[in-house]
């Protein structure tokens, strides 16, 4: 395709990508060239490779599964067809949920929807609605069947602090493997959630016997669970920008750092300007120095009998 000299690059370079789609030298599956990849081999900067991959993706011609970067989306011609029987005997609950959790895992929940769970189990769209009613009901036994990932001891190791670490480094694990499920999970509007529950009941059951009344447990118990989450909403959007721009946050912050010294040296940012530039700060250290700090005022709080007043 001739190129206008007026065509923005990134569109020229997405049709040159596009082009070797579909002429099949790259097949579904294949990974696409990187951000990184298109800054160098096309002398374009980062925002504009990242535009290529963001307009491909907007075509339906590519897809980002963690881990294995964007890749050329399935080819709907070639995907199984339905089956034609009325039924699929091994067609079950759990295997929809599950499905749809590795297409969540994958895309996250953006990719998740009936067409596409039935096209990966080879069954027709309508038999999915014999085992959930509809795509709400499905998003909510994900979420209640990730937390099973995230298992409790049946004995609780001893110490309410103890306890409500284990709770919430427990949930952190499982936030960090599917990262689309703190979008889900609400404080403010508990869902009917067995296993999510039974997150609460662990939560409540590790300030019993302390003598708090019921007002400070339940703050205690919600508010770890909350600061657990709100962390944790971050790692889908982390993994997405280091997926769109082939870099990982240190390498982002290195491609902007004559920006950032240009910010500093106005004078306007003393104190960012005089920090040690080795501190190791990632969404980890974040989690667990605030995890500390958490349950450090817990103790203080606990220690003193409750809050004054």
């Amino acid at each position: 395709m001739p190129s206008s000299g007026s065509e923005p690059p990134y569109r020229r370079i997405a049709a040159e990508i596009r082009r070797r789609i579909h002429v099949g030298e790259l097949r579904p599956g294949d990974p696409v060239p990187s951000a990184r990849r298109i800054t160098r081999e096309h002398g374009v900067a980062i925002a504009t490779a990242t535009k290529v991959l963001a307009l491909l993706r907007e075509e339906g011609l590519v897809l980002t599964r963690p881990g294995a970067g964007t890749i050329v989306a399935p080819d709907r011609a070639s995907a199984p067809r339905p089956r034609r029987d009325r039924s699929d005997p091994e067609l079950s609950r759990e295997r929809v949920v599950r499905t749809a959790i590795a297409l969540a895992d994958a895309g996250g929940l953006a990719g998740v929807s009936m067409r596409q769970i039935a096209a990966d189990l080879g069954v027709a769209t309508m038999s999915l609605y014999r085992h959930v009613r509809g795509r709400d009901e499905l998003i909510l036994a994900m979420a209640d069947t990730a937390l099973a990932d995230a298992p409790l001891p049946a004995a609780r190791p001893t110490g309410w602090r103890a306890q409500l670490e284990l709770l919430a480094r427990a949930q952190w694990a499982v936030y960090r493997r599917h990262r689309w499920l703190p979008h889900v999970i609400s404080i403010s509007r508990p869902q009917p959630l067995p296993r999510g529950m039974a997150h609460t009941e662990w939560a409540l059951g590790a300030t019993a016997g302390l003598g708090l009344d019921t007002h400070l447990r339940w703050h205690v118990a919600v508010t770890l669970m909350a600061y657990v989450r709100g962390i944790a909403t971050n790692l889908e959007p982390q993994a997405q920008a280091e997926q769109d721009t082939g870099l990982t946050d240190e390498q982002w912050v290195e491609t902007h750092e004559m920006a950032f010294q240009r910010m500093f040296t106005g004078g306007h940012y003393p104190t960012l300007a005089a920090l040690d530039e080795s501190v190791d700060l990632d969404l980890g250290s974040v989690f667990e120095f605030g995890l500390h700090r958490l349950l450090d005022g817990y103790a203080m709080l606990i220690h003193s009998g409750g809050p004054a007043g």
